[in-house]
């Protein structure tokens, strides 16, 4: 079980969960408390470990950072425990119904020899009678025997079913778990697991991997003058559009806010800048509706993007900050444009 409190543990941690909550912009639903309930019992270090980092300079917690926690560290937790659960399951039941169909095929045949032999094991050729009480008993437990596996193997197959819809069922959450509610995209938690496999599978023989950082340009600008509604209506724009653009083996994510990322795992660094010129043109070219259809369309809605390309033995981390470093040049050049991450020093001098 993940939560072993005792009534009076729990109601002090209750208390003091409350207590931080009440002191962050958050509002006052389950998963700010599911947070600080973990934060408090401190039964989650990773979680501690960043909201101690989040709260550096008294700073607070607004919803957007809230829900994020909890995806990342409280319900993507429970999908990936059930998933291992559910695949556990299946595997036991796999192996006792095999393990049931194997006895059963061997009771059959032993039932099959006794019934062809047990008139010679018992009776001289020519002779006529009943079968030795020692026989028929063998007999009438075989038949019972194979009785009961026939019942049990129909059991381990509806529970094989059931197992296999659990696996979906988990499979489903936990994909939930790695999507941004809002633009339709994969998550913090869903980029960071996709980049680290993207490295894993990183083939020197092969073009990329490149990455894509993504920064709406004057977001707070725009959330404090049309209003927040308006800022993820421009959001989810955002994601529509990566979406009908980013394919196939290509990762699109909400990294964080405002800020997205685009994994191009089989990507040259010239196509990975064609895909980013291309990107911002489109966004710069949109226009989202404020509220309503009768509404005037907002236009000058504009992304800075700084694209870096994979260096041989560069950490996930050193990767994506050179993708950052390349997204904050593109800011000081500006905004609006694309910046070309410079390649570590080491590789340089080559």
């Amino acid at each position: 079980m993940r939560y072993r409190h005792s009534t009076a543990q729990s109601a002090e941690y209750l208390r003091l969960a409350l207590k931080r909550m009440a002191q962050q912009e958050a509002g006052l639903h389950p998963a700010s408390y599911a947070i600080w309930y973990e934060y408090v019992a401190g039964i989650n270090p990773a979680l501690q470990a960043e909201i101690d980092a989040l709260l550096i300079g008294n700073a607070r917690l607004n919803d957007e950072t809230t829900y994020t926690l909890y995806g990342r560290y409280v319900a993507d937790f429970d999908a990936k425990t059930a998933l291992r659960i559910g695949d556990s399951v299946s595997h036991l039941v796999d192996q006792v119904s095999e393990t049931a169909a194997q006895a059963g095929d061997q009771a059959s045949r032993f039932g099959n020899s006794l019934e062809r032999w047990s008139d010679a094991l018992v009776r001289p050729p020519g002779t006529t009678g009943p079968l030795a009480p020692g026989v028929e008993d063998i007999l009438r437990g075989t038949r019972e025997m194979q009785g009961a596996i026939s019942a049990l193997q129909a059991r381990l197959e509806e529970s094989t079913h059931e197992a296999q819809q659990l696996r979906h069922e988990v499979a489903r959450a936990r994909e939930e778990a790695l999507v941004d509610a809002l633009t339709g995209l994969s998550n913090r938690k869903g980029f960071d697991l996709a980049l680290a496999a993207c490295l894993e599978q990183t083939n020197p023989e092969m073009p990329g991997p490149c990455l894509l950082m993504i920064d709406l340009d004057h977001f707070k600008r725009l959330n404090d003058t049309l209003g927040h509604v308006f800022g993820d209506r421009v959001l989810t724009s955002i994601g529509q559009t990566l979406r009908a653009n980013v394919k196939g083996k290509d990762t699109a994510a909400r990294y964080g806010g405002e800020e997205f990322a685009v994994i191009l795992p089989q990507t040259p660094r010239g196509g990975a800048v064609g895909l980013a010129e291309a990107l911002r043109a489109m966004v710069a070219a949109s226009r989202v509706k404020r509220s309503g259809d009768k509404e005037a369309l907002i236009g000058n809605i504009t992304v800075s993007i700084g694209v870096a390309d994979y260096s041989a033995g560069e950490s996930a981390m050193d990767f994506v900050n050179r993708a950052d470093r390349a997204l904050y040049a593109a800011k000081m050049q500006g905004r609006n444009r694309v910046s070309l991450a410079q390649r570590p020093q080491s590789e340089s001098v080559k």
